[in-house]
């Protein structure tokens, strides 16, 4: 069937279809106007485990999310399609992130890699690994964006996401990354891996075109990051100031217009579910208290998508499922939110808020 057909004949009221793509949508991937990579990725964790699970625990929870979204009520009508994750990765994601344990128990024991030639040959062959993991998903990434479609990207760790950068990178000469998460993750090839969920923005930084990160949430650093954040490039609101300006009385809306206000004219978003409070990530690999609600992240993504600024895509990342299906529900629904901020961005029709009591 053609898409119009579809759309004459599909009822969005009914149970998500569990054979259809995620958010049980009918439509195939050519009809899809917003294409998901899922990065099943997490070789350098070195803490809890599990969001190489994270696109599958999303994709099962969007079965149960309705259709009718409040402020994008005819979101559901574009089309988001879930891509196959890049070849073999979650079998090379769980192949190596057995070779990284043994490197990390030797670094916390104080020893030095370069004084354990086996040691240091896995190091080399895991960054080898990684650096084909960007590659393989600037190469995905271009090859839908070369054929008009919108890509986001569905981690895996927070590492996940940079071959996504260097993609945009080729089309966008000038853009920011609003980045929401608990960590500042600016670490320099942390505990030796160049590719380390530590790093992700770190290695942002060294591609050009990314003029600005503008960090939401922090509260976890060491000293290095820190003199990192220092670049001009990095605007870093911690958690504690946040808060602290919250308590004497600056509300979100003010925050948000502050922290939109700094960003460049195109922006991406990378959100890292840990950045909220740990009752709705409660199984993310690096929890730490504080941070920021459902409602506060999304109000920023809509604040962000009601201004001239452009948002050109986004990443979410961090999601580990548990013994329930939570953390995969709470990660599904803050999907498709920010599949309506980027679509209305975009200029897509998304529709008009449903307004209730009015």
């Amino acid at each position: 069937m053609t898409k119009e057909q579809i759309l004459e004949n599909f009822d969005p009221s009914q149970p998500g279809l569990s054979d259809a793509t995620i958010f049980g949508l009918p439509f195939s991937v050519e009809q899809s106007e917003i294409i998901v990579i899922p990065v099943p990725w997490e070789v350098t964790v070195s803490y809890g485990a599990g969001a190489s699970k994270g696109p599958e625990a999303v994709l099962n929870a969007s079965f149960q999310i309705d259709l009718k979204h409040q402020e994008f009520p005819e979101l559901w009508k574009l089309g988001i399609y879930l891509d196959k994750a890049p070849s073999e990765l979650r079998k090379k994601s769980k192949k190596f992130k057995k070779q990284v344990a043994p490197i990390i128990k030797a670094l916390e024991s104080g020893l030095i890699l370069d004084h354990h030639p086996s040691l240091a040959k896995d190091l080399e062959e895991i960054n080898y690994a990684c650096s084909d993991m960007v590659e393989a998903v600037r190469e995905q990434t271009l090859n839908w964006m070369h054929k008009g479609k919108k890509v986001v990207l569905l981690g895996g760790d927070h590492s996940t996401p940079l071959g996504y950068y260097q993609a945009l990178a080729t089309k966008y000469d000038n853009f920011g990354i609003l980045h929401l998460d608990a960590h500042m993750d600016l670490r320099i090839a942390y505990e030796g891996f160049t590719y380390s969920h530590a790093s992700i923005m770190y290695n942002a930084l060294q591609i050009p075109q990314i003029s600005k990160i503008v960090q939401v949430g922090i509260r976890d650093f060491c000293e290095q990051e820190v003199e990192v954040a220092l670049n001009d490039r990095v605007l870093v609101h911690t958690d504690s100031d946040l808060k602290q300006e919250a308590f004497e009385g600056k509300t979100w809306q003010q925050q948000c217009d502050q922290i939109i206000a700094s960003l460049p004219e195109k922006v991406c978003i990378s959100f890292d579910i840990d950045g909220m409070y740990s009752w709705y990530c409660p199984n993310t690999g690096t929890p730490v208290p504080g941070g920021f609600s459902f409602e506060q992240a999304a109000y920023l993504f809509s604040r962000l998508a009601e201004t001239n600024k452009e948002i050109i895509g986004f990443d979410l990342v961090e999601v580990a499922p548990g013994k329930d299906d939570w953390d995969g529900n709470v990660g599904a629904r803050m999907l498709f939110h920010m599949c309506g901020v980027f679509a209305k961005s975009q200029k897509m029709n998304v529709g008009n808020k449903i307004q209730f009591n009015k």
